[in-house]
C-alpha cells in the first residue's frame, strides 16, 4: 500500500503482508511482444509490454521495453526502459536470474566467492521490508567489500542473504555503469562481473528454493543459485529518505545492466 499525489493505492498481497515482484502476475508472468530482432555481429532482441492502469493495483498506463544484446561471446547487456503515459507511478524493474557458475546441476553456491561494492545495506523488518535505515556492513556478515566465500558467514544471517545493498559512489566505471559485484567459482575459475546504473542490488542466496525441477530434471534445492538484482530500493515509495522510484508522465525510466563472463 502507498499514497501518491493524495491517492491511496492497494496492491496485490502475494507475499503476505506485502507485494513482491510486481504482485500476483508481475511482468515475469506476462506475454511480451518481440518488436525487434537482430542477428549478426551484435545479436539482440527487444521485448515490449504495455501495462494498463490498475494492473496489480498500480496507477497509470506504462509502456515497458527490455532489450537483450550479446556484445561479445562473453558479455550480455540488458537495457530496460519504462514510460508512464498518463499518471505518476513507482517503477523499479529488476532482473532475477539465478546464477550458479559451477553449473546448474552442481549443488549449492555456498563455496562461490563474491565481492559487492557496497558499504551499507538497508536493514529490513521481520517481513523483509526495509525500515528506511542505512546500516554499515563493516564488522557484520554482510560485508563483502573484500571478496569472501558466500557460505563463510551465512549461518549468522537468519534464513540466508536476501538484502538490498546500497551501492557505493562509482569507483570503477564502464560505459557509464558502475561496478556492482564480482562472483568467482573456485573449482571452474569462472568469473561473473556485473555493472549497472541502479542505486541498489538485492543479494539473494536462493533461501526458498525447495525442490524446483529444472533443466534435464535436475532438482534445485536451497542455495542452488544466487541472485544479484540491481534495483531501486525496496519500499522506496514509502520511505522519503530513499531515492525516489516515482516516474512522472513525460519522464523515462531507464536501467541498464552488463554481465561479463571470464575465467581466472
Amino acid at each position: 500500500m502507498f499514497t501518491l499525489n493524495g491517492v491511496q493505492y492497494s496492491l496485490g498481497i502475494n507475499n503476505p503482508p506485502n507485494t513482491l515482484h510486481g504482485g500476483f502476475k508481475g511482468f515475469d508472468k506476462v506475454i511480451w511482444e518481440v518488436t525487434e530482432y537482430n542477428e549478426g555481429k551484435t545479436p539482440s532482441v527487444t521485448l515490449k509490454y504495455y501495462s494498463k492502469d490498475g494492473e496489480e493495483g498500480y496507477p497509470g498506463d506504462v509502456s515497458v521495453t527490455a532489450r537483450y544484446s550479446l556484445l561479445s561471446s562473453t558479455s550480455l547487456k540488458l537495457e530496460m526502459e519504462a514510460v508512464p503515459l498518463n499518471k505518476a507511478t513507482p517503477i523499479s524493474l529488476a532482473q532475477h536470474t539465478y546464477w550458479n557458475l559451477a553449473g546448474h546441476n552442481s549443488g549449492d553456491v555456498l563455496r562461490h566467492l563474491i565481492q559487492i561494492q557496497a558499504s551499507h545495506i538497508t536493514p529490513a523488518d521481520q517481513t523483509s521490508i526495509p525500515t528506511g535505515e542505512f546500516m554499515p556492513v563493516s564488522g557484520t556478515p554482510f560485508d563483502f567489500l573484500t571478496e569472501s566465500e558466500i557460505g563463510g558467514r551465512i549461518g549468522q544471517v537468519p534464513a540466508g542473504y536476501d538484502h538490498n545493498y546500497v551501492l557505493d559512489s562509482p569507483g570503477e566505471v564502464k560505459s557509464g555503469l558502475r561496478h556492482v559485484a564480482k562472483v568467482t567459482e573456485p573449482s571452474s575459475l569462472r568469473v561473473l562481473n556485473i555493472w549497472a546504473d541502479a542505486p541498489g542490488v538485492q543479494f539473494y542466496t536462493g533461501n526458498f528454493l525447495d525442490g524446483v525441477v529444472g533443466k534435464g530434471g535436475v532438482v534445485y534445492g536451497k542455495h542452488a543459485g544466487l541472485c544479484l538484482e540491481t534495483q531501486g530500493f525496496p519500499n522506496a515509495v514509502n520511505q522519503p529518505n530513499f531515492p525516489s522510484v516515482v516516474v512522472h508522465p513525460g519522464e523515462k525510466y531507464t536501467h541498464t545492466m552488463l554481465f561479463e563472463f571470464s575465467t581466472k
